[in-house]
């Protein structure tokens, strides 16, 4: 056990009930470095973890997927039906896993909840994300993989093509949620992405309606806008793209005007604010502050676009929750998407705080 472990373990024996934030404070370290030195204290099993959680300082509580993402970027045009040159790389994701890990390196206290299975991925997406979040309320299954995705890229570092083996999920059901409703009680919020089962999201949003919790809802993709539940009262947040409109309301927006009707459409199920990306193209928003569109700068040094959403979604939930108005909200998420795309990571390695509140100025 090193220093900054003993000193750690003291306080908590000292107070079980003390929060990271005032075991920084007390230490001299960040928020995300006492909470992977709690983490460590966790695998030692000089601390069970659980009792400590509870209480926290009101986390946000992300919950779906947390995946190994595996990455070929194609070295010249594809060919299909034959072989391919590729480079690869192997890292870490998942929805409710980046957005956690991008408001984790933004100080936030966060916890992920979520199925995996019990196995080498899943120790190696612990490993990296127990700094930024806590995992300690993952529930490992041994008869499952755990969830993975494979994506494509062509020369420009956009996807070609996407696979996910993502059926782990299908165990975040409404009863894994019922056995952790004290974990959802304190939750400062709550943010869900679509790899959840639809009568998880359902649940979810009834228990965060009866107990006034905010809620977030995250699209994941086309195929998976099945599972939004057609009565959103409780979602403060609806976040989507325009692929993911186009396949819920089950037509192609063949031009502004038809996808700005979509979104009205989606907006009149009861959701308190939605947003829309259409890539390269308009943001579309329309919620308390009004209907309003946003344009997006051209990025011109394009590393790798995934992540993005994620990063979007991370910098748009942060700026809601510390009373930005809508447009620093906007320029938050633009600000760390942008920032994303020109590393070669899902989450950039650069984020804090005062680094997000740079680049949305800088804008």
């Amino acid at each position: 056990m090193n220093k900054n472990e003993k000193i750690i373990l003291n306080l908590i024996k000292e107070n079980p009930f003390i929060s990271q934030q005032e075991l920084s404070e007390e230490v001299g370290l960040s928020r995300p470095a006492v909470a992977n030195i709690i983490s460590g204290l966790v695998k030692k099993e000089y601390v069970q973890g659980k009792a400590y959680v509870l209480n926290e300082q009101n986390p946000i509580v992300c919950i779906g997927g947390a995946n190994i993402d595996r990455k070929f970027h194609i070295t010249d045009k594809l060919i299909e039906g034959t072989s391919n040159p590729v480079t690869s790389e192997l890292s870490i994701g998942g929805v409710a896993r980046n957005v956690a890990e991008n408001l984790g390196r933004i100080g936030e206290d966060v916890l992920l909840l979520t199925t995996s299975g019990n196995d080498a991925e899943w120790q190696h997406i612990a490993d990296l994300s127990s700094p930024f979040m806590n995992v300690d309320y993952v529930e490992k299954i041994s008869s499952e993989a755990t969830g993975s995705y494979t994506a494509l890229l062509d020369q420009n570092g956009n996807m070609t093509m996407g696979l996910a083996d993502m059926l782990v999920y299908d165990k975040i059901t409404p009863e894994f949620m019922i056995k952790n409703t004290y974990l959802l009680n304190k939750a400062k919020c709550i943010i869900a992405d679509l790899n959840c089962p639809k009568e998880t999201i359902e649940f979810l949003c009834a228990y965060a309606e009866k107990k006034q919790i905010k809620l977030v809802l995250i699209a994941v993709s086309g195929p998976k806008m099945n599972r939004l539940p057609n009565n959103l009262h409780a979602v403060d947040w609806l976040i989507l793209n325009k692929d993911e409109v186009e396949s819920f309301v089950g037509k192609e927006a063949e031009s502004e005007e038809y996808l700005l009707k979509f979104i009205n459409d989606i907006k009149s199920l009861g959701v308190t604010n939605i947003i829309v990306t259409s890539g390269k193209e308009k943001i579309f928003y329309d919620g308390i502050e009004g209907k309003q569109q946003f344009k997006v700068k051209a990025i011109e040094h394009v590393v790798d676009v995934t992540g993005a959403g994620d990063a979007f979604t991370s910098g748009l939930i942060y700026g809601w929750l510390n009373s930005y108005d809508i447009r620093q909200i906007i320029d938050l998420a633009k600000a760390n998407a942008s920032k994303t795309i020109q590393t070669s990571y899902t989450v950039r390695q650069d984020l804090d705080r005062k680094q997000l509140i740079k680049d949305m100025e800088a804008l």
